[in-house]
């Protein structure tokens, strides 16, 4: 899953060799690149630290793992002007730089290996883009952006948690990549393991996640009860469907959610070959009210799915 990197792209009107140079060309970087310019020049297999040339202050530090002039430069990163990001592992970015046209180049950037890293992916997740056009700025018309006088602007808003912005994304792309796989039907025995794993992921991610709320506890263990039905463990399917009610009745939770949590728990009984108990809770899946038309389209659609 491409869920701890960010991607990227940017047409510029230049060849690839004017972009490398501003890339790697410290006269070039601290115009663009909030001022910052390596210490040394950058060569393959050497560490480089980069600093903001006008403070003084160290920037980023890491190893050049590859320069390929005009076309790939690979380098880990690591922040060291913020304490909470320099206690993070390294990271790697990738620059890929390709002509695609008469005196046009694309760049295509990815930061990534960002998983143990939340605050550095939360900083440079809009960051980039700003970088990224004030070089594509500066190569074209010979300015750089003006400087953003409310840096707040980027990344995550004045005094939220960056960790907690993190852990929402990841919660909502495994999520999301649990049903990439729930609609294959063509899975193996460890597409079946990345299942449940995917499910129980976005379950870990949203228990930790901003503006998490007992709707996105019940719509966890739904998925994991649906994770577990898929692959043929009734047992954990019936728990997780059960603890997903559960959260639904002591929350007031209605509509929707306690809607689907019959549907699981229906499910995981029929699979356990207890048919009287799972067709009483199908009747209650049927019978939840639910007041959004769309929404009532989505369960009917499910619920058209028969139990055997």
């Amino acid at each position: 899953m491409a869920i701890t990197q960010h991607v990227y792209q940017a047409f510029i009107r230049a060849t690839p060799e004017q972009v490398w140079q501003a890339i790697t060309d410290p006269a070039w970087t601290q115009r663009y690149f909030h001022g910052t310019a390596p210490e040394q020049p950058f060569a393959a297999g050497q560490p480089y630290r980069t600093r903001v040339v006008a403070a003084g202050v160290p920037a980023v530090e890491g190893v050049i793992e590859e320069m390929d002039p005009p076309r790939r430069f690979v380098q880990t990163w690591r922040v060291l002007d913020d304490a909470a990001m320099s206690a993070e592992p390294p990271s790697r970015v990738t620059w890929e730089i390709d002509p695609v046209g008469d005196g046009l180049t694309r760049v295509r950037l990815v930061h990534g290996d960002l998983a143990r890293s939340p605050r550095t992916w939360a900083s440079v997740k809009d960051g980039w883009a700003w970088v990224l056009d004030s070089m594509k700025s500066l190569i074209e018309t010979g300015e750089p952006l003006p400087r953003i006088t409310d840096p707040s602007s980027l990344g995550a808003a004045a005094g939220a948690d960056p960790v907690d912005a993190w852990h929402q994304v990841q919660g909502i792309e495994a999520n999301n990549a649990v049903w990439d796989l729930l609609a294959r039907d063509d899975r193996t025995t460890d597409d079946d393991e990345e299942l449940v794993r995917r499910a129980y992921a976005s379950a870990y991610h949203w228990d930790r996640a901003a503006g998490r709320s007992a709707v996105n506890a019940a719509r966890a263990h739904y998925m994991i009860a649906k994770a577990q039905c898929a692959v043929g463990q009734p047992l954990l399917s019936l728990a997780a469907a059960d603890r997903c009610l559960h959260v639904c009745v002591a929350n007031g939770i209605a509509d929707f959610d306690l809607a689907y949590a019959h549907e699981a728990r229906a499910r995981a009984l029929q699979a356990l070959g207890r048919t009287d108990e799972a067709m009483a809770e199908w009747t209650a899946a049927h019978g939840t009210p639910v007041a959004d038309p769309e929404d009532q389209k989505v369960l009917d659609d499910d619920l058209a799915v028969p139990l055997g």
